[in-house]
């Protein structure tokens, strides 16, 4: 039931689908599993205390058609969701991002609505539940000003209300605003699925400097930016080194091991596999950097696999 990405294949199964971002302890998430059970759904979230209480619900009741991924949701969108394959998207009572220098955090961008066109079907809808007016107005202005979606503004479902943070805040009589969001275009930008890469790494035959200090670097690259932040030994007989490195690129942001380390076949530099990484472009910058500086430093390569 949790989606690990580097386990699965993708796309998701090909029946109607609906997604969930940020669906808390996972209440409303089974009350629409069980109006639906014929529709697979994807429930997306970033919190892991959230995840493990929702995957707790959905065994206890016995709910068999929901799927979830633990992280963010337009990695979760472009990456686990086919094209026009989305029937109804729910976002309920997300962080609005209330201060002005925190709103370019905010979900609901003109940005995210063109790119949720191209995994909607025509006609899909992205339906949106919140507390808080200035958002509520915002994710209007920016659904209409993406040219793909039109927007309705109806009294929420009685439903949409009984999630964790509704419930709540029922009982403090908070108001409620509710938005249909329809899609009536789609963004003919293309969006594909970030390609994967097999484990990029490379044997040398030399052996390793002394590492007593280690400059944090950063490496650009197509698409995005590595930062390799500290090289730490390894606590083994062999030794050898980690290099702690910090990847963000187009919607994926990676804290990742790099390793040079003595192996049977020589020295071995590259990804580590702690922490189940995504092998991206960035992570490939990375280790094509570090075996560069190897060679710097007077190592010789033997084979490249990237």
């Amino acid at each position: 039931m949790l989606i690990r990405v580097g386990e699965t294949d993708f796309p998701l199964p090909s029946a109607p689908q609906l997604l969930e971002v940020g669906f808390g302890d996972g209440r409303f998430t089974a009350q629409i599993a069980r109006m639906h059970p014929e529709w697979q759904i994807l429930g997306v979230e970033i919190s892991a205390g959230s995840v493990a209480r929702a995957l707790k619900r959905f065994r206890r009741e016995g709910i068999g058609n929901v799927r979830v991924y633990h992280g963010e949701a337009l990695f979760a969108l472009r990456n686990l969701v086919a094209p026009q394959s989305l029937r109804r998207v729910y976002v309920n009572f997300p962080d609005p991002w209330p201060k002005a220098k925190h709103e370019e955090n905010r979900l609901l961008q003109r940005a995210f609505f063109r790119r949720l066109s191209t995994r909607l079907a025509p006609g899909g809808e992205l339906l949106l539940t919140t507390d808080h007016a200035e958002y509520w107005q915002f994710a209007q202005a920016e659904g209409r000003a993406s040219g793909v979606f039109e927007v309705e503004t109806p009294p929420p479902p009685e439903h949409h209300l009984s999630t964790k943070y509704a419930l709540k805040w029922k009982e403090q009589g908070r108001t409620f605003f509710h938005a249909v969001f329809r899609k009536i275009a789609e963004d003919p930008t293309p969006w594909p699925p970030l390609p994967r890469y097999p484990m990029p790494h490379a044997l040398m035959s030399g052996t390793l400097p002394e590492l007593n200090r280690f400059e944090k670097t950063v490496v650009r690259f197509e698409g995005g930016t590595a930062v390799l932040l500290e090289a730490t030994r390894a606590l083994t007989p062999e030794g050898g080194y980690f290099f702690h490195t910090h990847i963000e690129e187009e919607d994926l942001v990676q804290d990742v091991l790099l390793e040079a380390r003595p192996s049977a076949h020589g020295l071995y530099v590259g990804l580590s596999r702690f922490g189940a990484p995504l092998s991206t472009a960035g992570v490939r910058a990375a280790v094509v950097w570090l075996v560069g500086w190897l060679e710097g430093q007077g190592l010789r390569v033997v084979q490249r696999s990237y």
